[in-house]
């Protein structure tokens, strides 16, 4: 599977953004998706994710209640709509797959980047105040 993010940018506090990540590979319905930020000098910090048929979420305190993750199986797409952004939302996102952690949306551990397979180039977002 191949992952590409798009739809950063640089925004003020408050404002919203929706980033997509596109999947060119045919068993992108197989795939438990995520998204993942990091800042310069910190680890790369779990943000959502969603199991492959879209049924279940899972959403890090940090963004709970402003970020949505959904995603289009026919589209081969996965989307981040996020609201109420801040400047602690300042970071470079990224796009991850799996095809093994449905059964982990639930769990402690699925937010461990070392989880993940597959990994897409990410796209900055930048929040100023």
């Amino acid at each position: 599977v191949q992952l590409q993010a798009s739809g950063g940018g640089l925004v003020q506090t408050g404002d919203s953004l929706r980033l997509a990540c596109a999947n060119s590979g045919r068993t992108f319905s197989l795939y438990t998706m995520a998204w993942f930020r990091q800042v310069p000098g910190k680890e790369r910090e779990f943000v959502a994710a969603i199991t492959s048929n879209g049924a279940n979420t899972r959403y890090s305190d940090s963004v709970k209640g402003r970020f949505t993750i959904s995603r289009d199986n026919a589209k081969h797409t996965v989307h981040l709509q996020m609201n109420g952004l801040k400047p602690e939302d300042t970071a470079v996102y990224y796009c991850v797959a799996d095809r093994t952690l449905d059964r982990m949306i639930r769990q402690q551990g699925i937010e461990r980047p070392r989880l993940w397979d597959e990994w897409g180039q990410g796209t900055q977002v930048t929040v100023s105040s």
